[in-house]
């Protein structure tokens, strides 16, 4: 009875250690699969085992195929953009347009700045100049004016403007003050609260976009005196540059000059129509212009432009430009160099001069006014600007001209032209004007 006891025990200890292999291989078999082919590991052990080290496989080949994927289309992305700056600078260069046409208006000063068919008015002459102001923006086909500049309240600086407001608006007007204790002024300033967006008074620093140029201003009310709040401004076309600089005298210059800006320019539209007061040679020296422009009245009875200014240009060597000698002026630019032209006397000796110092002889009636700049003639429906002609009262005492005999009872007053008055040595009346 013993024997089969101990046979039976060892046969179940064979199947007991077959079966427990069996299990384990099981086991080895279905751990790496049980997550990935369950199905397999149910059927067969043989295909489950295969199964899961083509899974395996999967697995472990998956990470190492997204990295090489993911790399090779990222350059794609990053390059992408620098193709774009190369193509965009191409075509604006062949559209773009620059011009700047200094007015003729004698003793005083205007010039109408072009850019990509955006334009800007700066100052507009005497109020017997409005007319004038107007031919111009009309024989330009100006559209509207994008910015109009005065550059301080003197009358030959704003008193034109309101033509150019009977002609077209304004999207804005800068002054240094918006208010000034004259007529010119008030005229100018109600013209521009109706079609020039009203009187903004800029700060130093302000930028405006004129088309492809960029205008700074870098100077304004740098003084007490009208002439020294000018605005002074720059306006960068490319690698050219213009600084207009009203009738800015030497106490702004030097408030400009103690900000350290950058106020080299290509061309200098010269302070104060020439006067030594302006123009001084540290003024000078930072701006290092290769022209300049002066905006002069023929024989006009403040010896404008003063030798001691023209010869600080000529030390300069700066080409210098005339308004008096050379009637209207006008300067373009593509962007690196400029060119002018001239309605007369494109040869003329300008350092020779018409002021006070001049050994030449001054002329006692002003130039014929080129027919490209002053109409003769406007249609019916041109608006008349305020005064009409060029008529002024002077009295038989005093050293002032005004713009009705009423003004300061005076007795007996005779009428002139303005250039009469001005030549006979007589200021405008700051009542009137």
């Amino acid at each position: 009875m013993r024997k089969p006891t101990k046979w039976i025990a060892a046969l179940l200890a064979i199947v007991l250690l077959l079966s427990g292999c069996s299990v384990s291989t099981v086991d080895e078999a279905t751990k790496p699969t049980e997550t990935i082919n369950l199905t397999a590991v149910t059927s067969a052990p043989t295909e489950a085992s295969t199964t899961a080290t083509a899974a395996l496989t999967t697995q472990t080949e998956a990470p190492t195929t997204k990295p090489t994927t993911v790399p090779t289309t990222a350059p794609t992305i990053k390059t992408a953009p620098t193709t774009t700056p190369t193509t965009v600078p191409t075509t604006p260069p062949a559209k773009t347009s620059f011009s700047v046409h200094f007015i003729d208006v004698g003793q005083a000063d205007a010039a109408l700045v072009e850019c990509d068919g955006h334009y800007m008015l700066i100052d507009g002459g005497n109020k017997a100049d409005s007319n004038v102001i107007y031919s111009v923006l009309k024989k330009a086909a100006v559209p509207k004016l994008d910015i109009v500049v005065g550059t301080h309240a003197h009358e030959d600086h704003i008193g034109g403007l309101p033509g150019a407001f009977n002609y077209t608006t304004a999207d804005i007007t800068l002054c240094p003050v918006k208010n000034y204790d004259s007529n010119a002024f008030e005229d100018f300033a109600k013209y521009a609260t109706q079609k020039g967006g009203g009187i903004t008074v800029p700060k130093k620093g302000d930028t405006y976009s004129l088309g492809s140029a960029t205008v700074k201003i870098l100077g304004v009310n740098g003084g007490s005196d009208t002439n020294d709040t000018s605005i002074v401004l720059r306006i960068d076309y490319g690698k050219t540059s213009f600084l207009f600089t009203g009738d800015a005298e030497r106490e702004a210059e030097q408030a400009i000059l103690s900000t350290g800006e950058d106020l080299s320019a290509t061309v200098l539209k010269v302070g104060h129509h020439g006067s030594d007061t302006s123009t001084s040679y540290p003024f000078l020296r930072e701006i290092m212009p290769k022209y300049a422009v002066i905006s002069v009245g023929t024989g006009n009875s403040y010896g404008h432009p003063t030798e001691d200014t023209l010869s600080r240009l000529r030390d300069a060597d700066v080409k210098v430009f005339r308004t008096d000698v050379q009637g209207d002026i006008f300067c373009t630019s593509d962007g690196n160099e400029v060119t002018f032209s001239v309605t007369r006397n494109a040869g003329a000796d300008v350092f020779g001069g018409i002021g006070e110092n001049s050994t030449q002889t001054k002329p006692t009636t002003a130039p014929t006014t080129p027919p490209t700049t002053k109409a003769t003639t406007e249609p019916e429906n041109t608006p008349v600007v305020e005064p009409v002609g060029d008529m002024v009262w002077i009295p038989k005492t005093g050293k002032k001209y005004h713009s009705s005999s009423s003004c300061s009872n005076m007795k007996n007053p005779s009428k002139v032209t303005r250039s009469q008055a001005i030549q006979m040595g007589y200021d405008p009346c700051k009542k009137c004007y």
